[in-house]
């Protein structure tokens, strides 16, 4: 399967931007795969792991503008207890966007251990929307970031140039963000102008080690 979708405007905010917010140039695998997510109306994001993308980019590079937009920034203390006024925490900071993004997007669920696939549930959602339970607006990236529309590729869409995993390549992407710790595996990628398998990335969540727990000693009592 295969699908095209345009974002007028979106950004990809770098896993270490803080005051200035830095966005990677094209979508990260991990964004496109929670934005699938969306599609179906999944919460879940392990519900489809081993899935495979391949991303690629359609038309020109798309422009990146900065703007001045107001951020919240805070910690949580007990002091305010989850109340933060705007007007307090709230300060104006550069941010940088991306306009005029159209990619397309190829889906391989054939690794998948679920009896209903990923590609089954877009065919779903795509065919006949009824069917899905879903919440919110469709976005690519951030929530505000809503696409124009998605539907499967057509030739007449124009060239793609794919993202290919490259140990060399210039162009690093977050493949899994852990929610609770930010830390995450990243993959590196070049451009090529035809698919081979090399383009496409699994979607999997990487194993936590558990850490050894420390056993107190108890001392004995001097006699």
């Amino acid at each position: 399967m295969q699908l095209y979708l345009e974002c007028p405007c979106t950004s990809f905010p770098r896993s270490f931007a803080r005051d200035y917010k830095e966005t990677y140039r094209y979508p990260p695998p991990s964004t496109v795969y929670g934005f699938l997510l969306s599609l179906v109306g999944e919460v879940d994001l392990t519900a489809h792991v081993k899935t495979k993308l391949a991303i690629g980019v359609l038309g020109n590079e798309p422009p990146i503008s900065r703007i001045v937009r107001k951020q919240r920034h805070h910690k949580f203390s007990r002091d305010h207890l989850g109340t933060y006024p705007t007007s307090k925490f709230s300060k104006p900071n550069h941010h940088e966007v991306l306009t005029d993004l159209r990619i397309a997007v190829r889906i391989d669920s054939s690794e998948e251990q679920n009896s209903v696939k990923l590609e089954d549930r877009i065919a779903i959602a795509l065919s006949t929307p009824s069917q899905i339970a879903r919440f919110g607006g469709l976005s690519l990236g951030e929530s505000w970031a809503m696409v124009n529309g998605v539907r499967l590729y057509r030739p007449d869409d124009g060239t793609v140039r794919w993202l290919v995993k490259d140990s060399r390549g210039l162009i690093g992407l977050p493949v899994w963000i852990d929610r609770t710790t930010s830390q995450g595996t990243f993959q590196r990628f070049s451009f090529r102008d035809d698919f081979n398998e090399d383009c496409f990335v699994s979607i999997v969540a990487p194993i936590v080690e558990a850490k050894p727990s420390k056993t107190k000693t108890t001392r004995k009592p001097k006699h």
